[in-house]
């Protein structure tokens, strides 16, 4: 059974390091590979390298909408291809563990998973979506709670 009373902050809890775990890894991107690397190993791998151009944007967006509650569960499941296409062209055929060289599958599986528990979670507590929702004259794409 589901306590009603905790769960919001489960998907708080859930939400909030979900964003930050994109902007962290948006963040080896920007500042340690840089755009222009993160370019060049999507070619390495056989992506166009200028997808790096969409998918950093895209990642700096989801995180700072996830940690804000804003549209979660369109959010959530939105960047869900992001992981699956690095499980895909990169961390698939390194096997399951992520220890192994040039990382396995294991870790952005489990990212995945979470993103669609959020994705079927909704906001939770304190998150913006529905007060930002009332101001743009109800337009909603999440199932926000008020806490």
């Amino acid at each position: 059974m589901i306590d009603s009373r905790t769960a919001p902050f489960a998907a708080l809890l859930l939400r909030v390091s979900l964003g930050v775990l994109f902007l962290a890894h948006v963040g080896l991107k920007i500042f340690v590979f840089t755009p222009a690397g993160t370019a060049k190993f999507f070619a390495s791998v056989g992506m166009p390298p200028e997808l790096a151009y969409v998918v950093i944007p895209a990642e700096v967006l989801a995180g700072i909408a996830l940690i804000l509650g804003v549209w979660t569960r369109f959010v959530a499941i939105a960047a869900t291809p992001i992981l699956l296409g690095a499980i895909f062209t990169v961390h698939g055929a390194a096997g399951f563990f992520f220890s192994n060289p040039h990382g396995g599958w294991e870790y952005p599986a489990f990212w995945t998973v979470a993103l669609v528990v959020q994705a079927l979670l909704g906001d939770g507590a304190y998150a913006l979506g529905a007060p930002l929702a009332n101001r743009l004259g109800g337009l909603r794409l999440t199932g926000a709670h008020s806490h």
